[in-house]
């Protein structure tokens, strides 16, 4: 089951397939996806938190419908079978983390902009003991988030990482106390919509776009992007005492 619901800008998707650790069955990945397609499409929806029901975030496709044949393996190169994979987002997307966060359950958080980890959360490729391939991104993000070494680490040997490794090397971005994932994920997703989000989201864009463009491109590219923010209509004189659209500076302080 998917849960779906929003809290002003915010769209929550909460896997919730409690017998199975949340894993994904082919159903529950046409429902993710369409829901992130629905996020993408809808201008009041500024970001998205995708988490998981009961303590888990997601243990990854569901072996039993894997073994049965239910996955139509065809769609593979077109679609991830999980669902969203494949998908490039324009707008921020933030994962909330519960226990464990394995095998596609991690490609889909690393699909993610950030990852918000309980201290219950564990890390890994899981599938390696049993022949399963990364075919939902993981295998592209994953180093990309957190280098080549450490990424090969964790394909290669399929270990657990518990939240306090991943942190360190950046594969989760905050770690909170058990419980408290999907709340911390929530004040931050309220954060990043109230930013001026032309500006932010020409940013977002710039960065994620300069992985595919030579240095030259990529600089011209963000400056492209900057002159277009810079025509929203944010004038100097806003910064000048400390305030802008989204706030004054000063409130981030103690963050």
């Amino acid at each position: 089951m998917l849960h779906v619901e929003t809290d002003g800008p915010v769209h929550i998707l909460t896997l919730d397939r409690p017998r199975a650790r949340n894993a994904i069955d082919p159903d529950q990945a046409d429902r993710l996806r369409d829901a992130f397609r629905a996020f993408e499409d809808d201008p009041d929806l500024r970001v998205a938190i995708l988490t998981g029901a009961g303590g888990t975030f997601c243990a990854g496709a569901d072996l039993k419908a894997v073994a049965a044949g239910a996955f139509d393996w065809g769609r593979l190169l077109h679609e991830g079978p999980l669902g969203p994979t494949r998908c490039h987002f324009s707008k921020p997307v933030i994962a909330a983390v519960e226990g464990y966060c394995v095998a596609g359950g991690l490609e889909l958080a690393v699909m993610c902009d950030m990852r918000i980890a309980s201290e219950t959360a564990i890390f890994g490729i899981f599938e390696r003991r049993w022949g399963v391939p990364l075919v939902d991104g993981g295998t592209v993000r994953l180093p990309r988030l957190v280098g080549q070494s450490r990424a090969l680490d964790m394909i290669l040997t399929g270990r657990p990482v518990d939240a306090a490794e991943a942190l360190s090397f950046g594969l989760a971005n905050r770690v909170v106390p058990a419980g408290e994932a999907l709340r911390a994920a929530i004040a931050l997703a309220h954060d990043i919509a109230g930013f001026p989000q032309r500006c932010m989201l020409n940013d977002r864009a710039s960065l994620l776009s300069q992985w595919a463009l030579p240095l030259d491109a990529a600089l011209q590219n963000e400056a492209e992007l900057g002159m277009d923010s810079l025509a929203d209509g944010t004038t100097a004189d806003k910064f000048a005492d400390g305030a802008g659209r989204g706030g004054r500076f000063d409130q981030y302080k103690s963050r």
